[in-house]
């Protein structure tokens, strides 16, 4: 007869290793949306001076066409705004081009995917849904597994007995302490 602590062993590792590759997806989109306040973890947006003559034209159609004609631009845009009498704004996919239209002077704002990172970004955020909730509802379970029988792996004083009760300990404390900080002071 195999004992309980074997079989809780296979287990951790067994799916320790199943859930390593995406536990590792997981990690770094996590690390990267917790710094939105810092950077644009799923764009990168690239800003680029340029300058035309002094816009000419008193409507908003008429400003736009002389600006598309400076840039030799082709495709009409997306859109056109006017944010103050003094600013014309053209919308294109990825870009913006944006025109002082007494000095003439502008930039183009682009923007373009991070890649690796925006697709880790949206399967942590489960933005395909469907069987992808289906998958990370089983990997989420599986961490659940992991974590559990990872306190059972060791026996003695580094077991859950020993030193691993106050680890284990100081793992709840943390999160717990620093939700009533947030909450309360």
């Amino acid at each position: 007869m195999i004992k309980w602590r074997r079989w809780n062993n296979i287990l951790h590792r067994d799916f320790g290793y199943a859930v390593a590759a995406l536990t590792l997806v997981y990690a770094i989109s996590g690390i990267a949306v917790n710094h939105t306040a810092d950077w644009n973890p799923n764009y990168q947006q690239r800003k680029e001076a340029i300058s035309v003559e002094p816009v000419k034209g008193a409507t908003t159609a008429e400003m736009k066409q002389f600006v598309m004609k400076q840039l030799n631009l082709m495709d009409e845009p997306k859109s056109v705004f006017r944010p103050d009498p003094g600013t014309i704004q053209l919308f294109y996919p990825g870009r913006t081009y944006t025109i002082d239209v007494l000095s003439g002077k502008g930039i183009i704002e682009q923007i373009h995917q991070r890649h690796v990172l925006y697709e880790f970004n949206q399967l942590h955020l489960n933005a395909p849904k469907r069987a992808w909730t289906w998958f990370a509802d089983i990997y989420a379970a599986s961490l659940i597994l992991v974590a559990i029988t990872g306190l059972f792996v060791l026996k003695g004083k580094n077991g859950i007995t020993g030193r691993g009760a106050w680890l284990t300990i100081l793992g709840v404390l943390i999160p717990t302490g620093f939700w009533i900080w947030f909450q309360y002071l």
